[in-house]
């Protein structure tokens, strides 16, 4: 009999988060991603609820009301600026700005669109008014070592590497 997962369980999954009214996958996790049920929640709480009792082999599917976890969308927190006054290093769609507020609270930024003349940055969070469907496929539940329940999830092997092989890219 194959083992479920439960508390102390290390479980390795793949997902992908799809938007339910476009069908769009919006991000996909095809290495496997490690972790220690019970003692790293990674994903969202309603998601490490469904996952209880599956086994490795099974594929879930959770749908998730952003509203929900996020909470809506607000439009107070898109900006759109000229280029000339955005640095260089922000100039690309996909790039995570962290801005800071008289207060001194930080918020990260997502650019999320940008032409020749202007750029818009986001701080929702990008599930944020949306329903979307996480597709979980499981690949591995066994019992955790106590050193991956220390660490919270897998542990990574340092490599030494000859720097004579590194090349600039």
């Amino acid at each position: 009999m194959s083992e479920t997962i439960q508390d102390g369980k290390f479980v390795e999954l793949t997902y992908n988060v799809t938007d339910k009214k476009t069908g769009h996958v919006l991000t996909s996790v095809e290495f496997p991603l490690g972790y220690v049920h019970g003692h790293n929640e990674i994903l969202a709480p309603v998601v490490h609820g469904e996952l209880e009792k599956k086994a490795a082999g099974d594929v879930i599917k959770v749908p998730i009301d952003g509203n929900q976890i996020f909470g809506p969308r607000d439009e107070s927190l898109v900006f759109t600026d000229h280029i000339d006054n955005v640095p260089e290093e922000y100039r690309q769609v996909g790039t995570s700005i962290l801005m800071e507020n008289d207060s001194g609270q930080t918020r990260s930024f997502l650019v999320t669109w940008m032409d020749d003349e202007k750029l818009i940055v986001d701080g929702n969070n990008p599930l944020s008014g949306r329903e979307v469907v996480f597709t979980l496929q499981i690949l591995t539940v066994r019992d955790a070592t106590d050193e991956e329940k220390r660490a919270g999830g897998a542990i990574v092997e340092e490599v030494d590497i000859d720097p004579s092989l590194m090349k600039p890219v």
